[in-house]
């Protein structure tokens, strides 16, 4: 079968014939996959800045973002049957005992590094065909979502975000009079650093929760991301044109920042104006640049005198991609078009290559490898 795969040893991304996946044990499943998302971590695994094939092979097939049908599932396998449209969760846990993330089903939170990441370390990923893997790493996805569903991985990440968000400001007096489970934010001001996918499926995430939402990015309005950002009700913020003091300014108190931009200096320069009682939410990785000039006396004398909190979140566990799930197709159902307009290419698997060197010029570009 087909396979896009990465050579970390011989700089080389091609197109390859893989073999297909060994038969099912009794709890695995078969899956067709159908869409694959195409990220800045698929673009930095294919500059080789990291990327690590399993052990014994010399490629690393790429993928992380996907969106499959079963074909077949194992006698034991309970939950799912042939037919149903599924994403699969990305990281696998360590092999240690002594792992309590890993041991408690939470590899997300791994302890010692050891884990696994199907397209990122150690795991094939799903820029194939054909897939296998364990029932408990699938989750099920109404067919309703078929054409967006694709996007429940980078979606993950916001959710794991607002499950801790909660779970840090429960230590103080934070909750809206007459909240709902589903505006529960209501009386906060939330900003995301970045219009890119995660950053505007982080907006419609708080925004979704209740959060007067903000987006602060680059480029100044009028623009598609902008015009996107106004659809869902938020605010679209150019970084050219406006200071993080002139942001803090024209929100307010700032409770929430969502970094979706992983961009240092902007980060730390909007850390600034993190509101009192605020959260700072790290979810990018820079690359390496040059030393980034920070005031830490500020910063620090803001964390202690205001109840500042700062904390970063990689990888989802299973109930984030369940609550993505739910709330994709949430934002489905209440702003049908802007969610649409978040997949601005689907692509061949031929144009794989081109894509990640850089051809990509949308929002979120996909992979359609196979049609239906």
């Amino acid at each position: 079968m087909k396979a896009c795969a990465v050579f970390p040893s011989a700089h080389d991304v091609r197109l390859i014939d893989h073999p297909e996946p060994e038969r099912l044990a009794p709890t695995q499943v078969l899956v067709r996959i159908l869409d694959v998302g195409v990220c800045g971590t698929d673009r930095e695994i294919c500059a080789f800045e990291y990327g690590t094939p399993p052990a014994g092979a010399d490629h690393l097939v790429l993928g992380h973002e996907a969106l499959g049908r079963v074909v077949e599932t194992g006698p034991a396998v309970t939950t799912l049957a042939a037919g149903d449209l599924v994403v699969p969760m990305v990281r696998r846990p360590c092999p240690h005992d002594h792992c309590m993330g890993c041991t408690a089903g939470r590899q997300d939170f791994c302890y010692t590094g050891d884990f696994r990441e199907r397209g990122i370390k150690e795991a094939h990923g799903f820029l194939t065909e054909l897939v296998v893997d364990e029932e408990r790493y699938f989750h099920r996805v109404p067919d309703e979502l078929r054409e967006v569903g694709v996007l429940v991985e980078p979606l993950t990440i916001a959710e794991k975000a607002l499950r801790q968000l909660w779970q840090v400001q429960e230590r103080l007096p934070w909750a809206c009079s007459a909240a709902t489970r589903e505006g529960h934010g209501s009386c906060h001001r939330a900003v995301v650093l970045g219009a890119g996918p995660v950053g505007l499926l982080g907006a419609m995430a708080l925004k979704n929760a209740g959060f007067d939402t903000y987006v602060y990015s680059r480029t100044p309005a009028p623009n598609d991301k902008a015009a996107l950002v106004e659809s869902i009700g938020a605010t679209y913020v150019s970084s050219e044109t406006t200071t993080p003091e002139q942001l803090a300014e024209q929100v307010g108190n700032i409770d929430v920042v969502y970094e979706a931009v992983g961009a240092s200096r902007v980060s730390f320069d909007v850390m600034r104006v993190l509101g009192t009682n605020g959260v700072f939410v790290f979810t990018g990785v820079p690359g390496r640049k040059a030393p980034v000039e920070v005031d830490t006396d500020l910063l620090m004398r803001n964390l202690v005198l205001k109840n500042q909190v700062v904390f970063g979140t990689v990888n989802a566990g299973g109930e984030t991609f369940a609550d993505a799930i739910r709330d994709l197709g949430a934002f489905a159902r209440r702003w049908p078009d802007a969610v649409r307009a978040l997949i601005t290419g689907r692509h061949p698997v031929e144009g794989y290559l081109d894509l990640v060197h850089g051809g990509g010029r949308g929002i979120k570009d996909v992979i359609a490898v196979a049609a239906e």
